[in-house]
Formats: structure tokens, C-alpha cells, sequence
């Protein structure tokens, strides 16, 4: 076991930098998965539940 385990964010970190550094890749930049991926499932299900309530208030009081 001389190797280190990486963490998931180590290993989709890794592959997002080796899809940047490819110049036929069809992705560039930042996308909705890389931040999802750097605040975590916690801070994701947050967001989502703060859109669902902005929905919601939206509805009730402009609609």
C-alpha cells in the first residue's frame, strides 16, 4: 500500500484538469457539475431548496 487513495473530489479534479488541458475536448471552463462538485451534496440539496422556496414565494405573491 505504498500508493495514496485519493478522494473523489481529488480524482474528478485530476480528470477535469486533463479534460482542460486537451484542445479537442468539447468542454471548457466551469459547468453546473463542477459546482455541484466543489460545495459538496449538502450545500447542493441547500440550493435546490432555496429555488424550490424562491418558486414558491414567487408564485404566491407576483402571480
Amino acid at each position: 500500500m505504498s500508493k495514496d487513495i485519493e478522494t473523489p473530489e481529488q480524482m474528478r479534479e485530476d480528470l477535469r484538469q486533463k479534460e482542460l488541458d486537451n484542445p479537442t475536448s468539447s468542454i471548457h471552463g466551469s459547468n453546473l457539475s463542477d459546482f455541484a462538485g466543489s460545495i459538496g451534496w449538502k450545500g447542493t440539496g441547500i440550493l435546490i431548496l432555496l429555488i424550490i422556496v424562491d418558486g414558491i414565494i414567487w408564485a404566491v405573491f407576483f402571480d
